[in-house]
């Protein structure tokens, strides 16, 4: 499942993926996400994963990657929340594919992950 909001102004999603991810998980995501980057050029991505456990089936996979590759040059910056070494991994593996800056931060950084997420485009953010 996962769960979002979006901040209109800023252009940050936060969302949280847990369980199982399906394809009404993508669809329900990805107009709401073109409406901001229409009005922003771009968003950046607070991703929270709570007792994760991937996508539904490959269906829900694919729709995954084609969301990212249709996004992925409008996203600015992306922290993955998370508490499994495979979800840190996972990040790492994704880095090549996504255009956006990314960190990986421990459950326990939360604060740290959203204050990054919120840092101003002009301050240094290194990564």
């Amino acid at each position: 499942m996962l769960d979002f909001t979006i901040d209109k102004t800023t252009g940050i999603v936060t969302a949280t993926a847990s369980g199982q991810l399906t394809e009404a998980d993508v669809d329900k995501l990805t107009p709401a996400v073109d409406e901001v980057i229409a009005q922003q050029g771009s968003i950046r991505v607070l991703l929270q994963l709570v007792d994760f456990h991937g996508w539904e089936d490959r269906h829900a996979a694919w729709d995954h990657v084609t969301f990212v590759k249709h996004h992925h040059r409008n996203v600015e910056r992306i922290a993955i929340v998370g508490d499994r070494k495979w979800e840190q991994w996972l990040a790492t593996l994704a880095r090549p594919f996504v255009h956006a800056t990314q960190r990986y931060y421990d459950e326990s950084q939360l604060d740290e992950a959203r204050q990054w997420i919120h840092e101003s485009i002009e301050s240094p953010v290194g990564g």
